[in-house]
């Protein structure tokens, strides 16, 4: 099974490997984000221009069940091209994105820092170790903590592979497999306990300086809350090959 069915004309039928951990009736923002980056795809491609940053507001839980998912192009340039999105369910607008694709170029590449530490080997039941097994999303993952615990509050460094496919009968690309890791950076890195408060994030914005290429992501995440009930959380992405971009997120934070 497939996180989604594709029903033709943008709209996609979502399965039980969307739901999310904050409540069984709604979907993480992961695959949510990552068929957005499936529909931008198929929005007016050109060669030689990459997705270089993508940046979603949520405006409510988005339900599991059918979506709806319109593109459209907002500036189109021969260097620059600026799309945006928007998922709805049952006649409501759930979440807005824009992204801008960069023509590509030669330039010179500065350096970065190497590539994290190796995907660690499996071990008994760490793939279901993020949250337990009790959602679907953290079911359709395999999860590798390198640095930090499931569940323990701090910064963690951690490997992620989507083990289902994102759209039945498609091939999931590495940039949507990125996606799919990027908006977990708070829940794989709480500042709060997840049995006492909520931290639920209102935006995810992904900025990449390179394509992502293969299965595995890494990210290297940090969260810090304030005094006023706002948090943000930072994460370094990478692939096997080393860093390729960052996401961070705005959390509503709450106790429960």
């Amino acid at each position: 099974m497939a996180m989604y069915e594709a029903l033709g004309a943008g709209r996609y039928l979502a399965t039980e490997f969307t739901q999310g951990p904050w409540d069984p009736g709604a979907q993480h923002m992961g695959p949510v984000t990552a068929l957005i980056a499936h529909e931008l795809a198929a929005t007016a491609p050109r060669p030689g221009l990459e997705l270089s940053r993508l940046v979603v507001d949520v405006y409510g839980p988005v339900p599991m069940g059918e979506l709806e998912v319109r593109t459209d192009v907002r500036r189109d340039g021969k260097r620059v091209q600026c799309l945006s999105a928007s998922v709805s369910s049952g006649g409501r607008e759930h979440c807005r994105a824009t992204a801008w694709r960069i023509r590509e170029s030669a330039t010179p590449a500065t350096p970065v820092p190497g590539p994290p530490a190796p995907v660690p080997p499996p071990s008994p039941g760490q793939r279901d170790s993020w949250l337990g097994s009790g959602f679907g999303y953290g079911r359709a993952m395999d999860w590798r903590f390198v640095a930090g615990r499931p569940l323990e509050v701090g910064p963690a460094t951690v490997w992620g592979r989507l083990t289902v496919p994102l759209v039945e009968g498609e091939e999931t690309t590495p940039l949507e497999r990125l996606a799919v890791l990027a908006d977990s950076g708070n829940g794989v890195s709480p500042a709060v306990d997840f049995a006492t408060h909520l931290f639920v994030n209102v935006d995810l914005t992904i900025s990449l300086f390179r394509a992502p290429a293969g299965e595995w992501i890494c990210m290297d995440a940090a969260t810090v809350v304030g005094p006023s009930g706002r948090g943000l959380t930072r994460s370094t992405l990478y692939d096997e090959s080393g860093e390729v971009g960052t996401a961070t997120q705005t959390l509503f934070v709450a106790p429960r």
